[in-house]
């Protein structure tokens, strides 16, 4: 599953929206915990593709590259370290230009060669 893992982080990166969702199940369950902003919840692909689309406009450049991570039967725990530039100013205050740096845990599940669930812990 790290191949998978890796297609998903390489087309976020690459912000191809498309690819993404080809790794998902119908029912992905998305979550992003942040310690600044709070939750975000998805519960159908359909979902996660609308906040996918609504969100790739805020960078202009974005990446996710692994530092470590721990596979098991189904899921796996993958620590990150997230850099991006913002595309525009946001309502938190930060302005467009504006680069952010963070490390995080990205927590996934899959069945039949899909994410059923997708959680991200910064």
């Amino acid at each position: 599953m790290q191949a998978t893992i890796e297609a998903y982080l390489a087309a976020y990166n690459a912000k191809d929206i498309p690819a993404m969702l080809a790794l998902l199940d119908e029912q992905i369950v998305f979550e992003n915990v942040s310690n600044t902003s709070g939750v975000i919840t998805t519960s159908t692909k359909q979902e996660f593709a609308a906040l996918a689309r609504q969100s790739v406009d805020y960078f202009a450049e974005r990446r996710q590259i692994v530092r470590f991570a721990v596979m098991g039967a189904g899921a796996a725990a993958v620590e990150i370290d997230y850099q991006a530039t913002l595309a525009q100013d946001l309502p938190n205050g930060l302005k467009a230009g504006e680069q952010l740096k963070l490390r995080g845990v990205s927590v996934f599940e899959w069945r039949d060669g899909k994410f059923t669930r997708i959680s991200d812990y910064s």
